[in-house]
């Protein structure tokens, strides 16, 4: 049904995340974006252990509107 893009792949980001996962139906595609990357890969292959739910991840500086549409897409 609908795209979302987390943006931090800290504590809150990391809940965030594995509740959207835990509602497939409601969130078909879910995009994890921080400025390290290696920390969204670690969340997602631990919700794709969990829930075998894809979550796509992308490195991204927040204050940069240009990489923050990027990700979105």
């Amino acid at each position: 049904m609908g795209k979302v893009l987390v943006i931090g792949a800290g504590g809150v980001g990391t809940v965030v995340v594995n509740k959207m996962a835990q509602n497939p139906d409601v969130f078909t595609e879910i995009v994890l974006a921080s400025r390290t990357k290696s920390k969204c890969d670690a969340i997602a292959e631990d919700v794709k252990a969990r829930y075998n739910v894809n979550v796509l991840t992308a490195q991204v500086d927040a204050d940069d509107v240009t990489d923050l549409v990027k990700a979105s897409l």
